[in-house]
């Protein structure tokens, strides 16, 4: 089993969380909703708009300007890297507080 935290944790967490309140709440649609949300946050990034979580952080869409890189392989010559759009994450203030608390024995 992974380390990571994946899609179908997510989903089963909150399916254990809600089952004792709400017994007709599935799977299934716990992980659609899931998927919806995340669909949501990628659309948004997608056409340019940061996404803010309170108490978790914001996404912000950024702008690499063009630069020049070099292939190790062929090292003479110059490569042009072009401008792009990147996702950058800003941990929100809860966030950080958990993360001083963190163990770093326990990080790979």
């Amino acid at each position: 089993m992974s380390a990571n935290l994946t899609k179908r944790d997510i989903v089963l967490s909150i399916h254990n969380e809600v089952k004792r309140e709400y017994p007709e709440v599935s799977q299934k649609a716990i992980r659609e909703i899931v998927q919806k949300t995340l669909d949501e946050i990628s659309k948004a990034l997608s056409n340019g708009k940061n996404v803010e979580l309170r108490n978790f952080g914001v996404f912000e869409v950024q702008v690499r300007k063009s630069r020049i890189g070099r292939n190790p392989n062929k090292p003479e010559k110059d490569v042009i890297i072009p401008e792009r759009a990147v996702i950058k994450f800003k941990a929100g203030k809860e966030l950080k507080a958990n993360l001083k608390d963190l163990d770093l024995t326990q990080v790979d």
